[in-house]
């Protein structure tokens, strides 16, 4: 039973994702100012925050298990509204069409320092992101992070890990920042539907 307090929060967070992304197309002419309002209310009372995404691969484990793993995302209009520490669903640098699933590492303004004593310090730009796995048993090419296709810009993060089913009985919220876990915490609550995950899940 998901109390009134969590409902409060949870309208409020799918009345900000609205108007965000009806602003934003607005501002690239995908609809008309008339059109703002009615987009804003529609998205609150039919849309929903999250949506289901399928991983597999060894770079990400344990979180997600190298078998692969159902996660629930929520969708982010504004990708300036994650965290260092998050772990998110990202247009791939390499394939435009596919998305990596990774973890915030660092963003505008962090100094990222090499291991390697020949490779020059530097800082991150506007808008840019280092990208890592989770798993550090893996040499920097078997990751595919940024530690081989370097610094990437936020507008490419789509959404955010909320929750990784990777087995039936094997299931759970994911470790993001704390700031994101307070926020995604009402979306859990009301959206979070296990069963589905599960008919869901690839095996």
């Amino acid at each position: 039973m998901v109390s009134l307090s969590t409902w409060f929060r949870y309208i409020a967070h799918k009345f900000e994702y609205s108007v965000s992304l009806s602003w934003k197309s607005y501002k690239i002419g995908q609809i008309s100012d008339r059109q703002v309002n009615d987009a804003v209310w529609k998205n609150v009372f039919q849309g929903k925050l999250t949506y289901l995404h399928w991983n597999k691969g060894q770079e990400m484990a344990p979180t997600i298990g190298e078998q692969g793993g159902t996660l629930l995302v929520r969708k982010l209009a504004d990708p300036t509204r994650v965290f260092v520490g998050d772990v998110v669903v990202v247009k791939d640098p390499e394939k435009s069409d596919d998305y990596l699933v990774r973890r915030l590492a660092a963003t505008e303004g962090y100094e990222m320092v090499s291991t390697d004593e020949k490779e020059e310090p530097f800082v991150l730009e506007k808008d840019q992101c280092w990208l890592l796995s989770d798993n550090e048993a893996l040499k920097p090419k078997e990751a595919k992070d940024s530690r081989t296709f370097g610094p990437v810009p936020m507008t490419d993060i789509v959404g955010r890990v909320i929750y990784c089913l990777r087995t039936a009985v094997d299931h759970g919220p994911v470790q993001n920042s704390r700031a994101s876990m307070q926020k995604d915490s009402p979306v859990i609550a009301v959206e979070l539907d296990v069963d589905e995950m599960a008919k869901n899940h690839k095996v």
